[in-house]
């Protein structure tokens, strides 16, 4: 029987409608009952077994083909999602770890902060280390005062230069429309002209002036604070890892104890060297940052004397040797304007 429907199932049309159901069978309905009952019955596609004495024959000699397409597969898939899983679980617990020393550092830093803070906890002092740290400090809060003066200066005078190059047109214009005064207004004119082309001189002199007080001030100086603020980031972590180990050294000397301080001993070590460390890079950082700025500031202030005292005096060629001596270049009229192809 079982043969004969799957003979006619093999062999029959399935009609399918527009909307993708199937339509209506031409057999009967004991066929399709049929039919119903084997693929109900039938073995699963995802357990289909390879058996040696036909359909319906006995168990023996069944191979699970499951077992055949998908053991290596399986065996590929957990192996990698295996070692995926202990990936992640070793970037958790490196991650804890880290999170784990960070909070027990702060913790010990933020201890010996408040102990210094009220005078129970002893602090490393390098006294003249110290001494030349208060030193810088205090010279650029002066640096900074001279270039926010500098600054103003050079916007003021900057102002002025342009009421002269207006007046000096004025004067111009005002030449050929006045007959009876064009002589006066020409030679007032002139004057004009000059004095803006020299105070266009001096304007440049004054921005190399500021910018390398700029450059001295906000970078050099602020590089060699940073590596400071570095040094005495490591100084509290020293002084609280070195408080620590005397807090153990002066417990009990048992196995447990004994373990706590060998392990405080080598953290205690290792913020030792960092702090000697930084503060030979400190010291370094402080000869040189002295050298550089006397260096700088002694060709600075000799430019700024010159330049100011020849333009005051009149003296265009010595203000204009001045600038070639510190090798000063200045930026033509409009040259920071866009050109008429760049406008375009």
């Amino acid at each position: 029987m079982t043969d004969s429907i799957m003979n006619k199932a093999a062999t029959m049309e399935i009609p399918i409608n527009s909307n993708g159901d199937t339509g209506t069978l031409t057999e009967d309905d004991s066929l399709e009952q049929d039919l119903q009952q084997v693929m109900v019955s039938g073995p699963n596609l995802n357990e289909t077994s390879i058996v040696s004495g036909g359909y319906g024959g006995t168990a023996e000699g069944i191979i699970p083909t499951s077992s055949i397409k998908g053991s290596n597969m399986h065996h590929s898939s957990s192996s990698s999602s295996m070692t995926a899983e202990e990936t992640t679980r070793g970037v958790a617990v490196e991650k804890l770890e880290t999170v784990k020393k960070w909070g027990l550092n702060t913790y010990k830093c933020t201890k010996q902060m408040i102990s210094e803070r009220f005078g129970r906890g002893s602090r490393t002092v390098d006294l003249e280390l110290e001494a030349q740290i208060e030193v810088l400090r205090d010279t650029k809060r002066k640096y900074e005062n001279v270039l926010r003066l500098a600054r103003a200066l050079t916007n003021h005078f900057y102002n002025m230069v342009q009421t002269q190059h207006a007046l000096g047109d004025t004067f111009a214009d005002l030449s050929q429309k006045s007959p009876e005064l064009r002589d006066e207004f020409g030679y007032n004119a002139e004057t004009q002209k000059l004095l803006c082309k020299n105070g266009e001189t001096l304007l440049g002199a004054i921005n190399f002036f500021v910018s390398s007080i700029n450059t001295l001030v906000n970078k050099t100086m602020e590089d060699t604070l940073m590596t400071i603020k570095m040094y005495e980031n490591a100084r509290l972590e020293y002084d609280a890892y070195r408080s620590d180990l005397e807090e153990l050294s002066m417990g009990p000397r048992d196995a447990v104890a004994m373990a706590r301080i060998e392990a405080a001993q080598q953290q205690y070590q290792v913020q030792k060297d960092k702090y000697e460390r930084l503060r030979s890079d400190v010291a370094i950082k402080l000869k040189f940052l002295e050298e550089n700025k006397v260096k700088v500031m002694h060709k600075q202030l000799l430019l700024f004397h010159n330049a100011i005292s020849a333009y005051f005096a009149g003296n265009q060629q010595q203000l204009e040797q001045t600038l070639k001596q510190f090798n000063v270049k200045l930026k033509p009229p409009g040259a920071d304007k866009p050109s008429w192809l760049e406008e375009q």
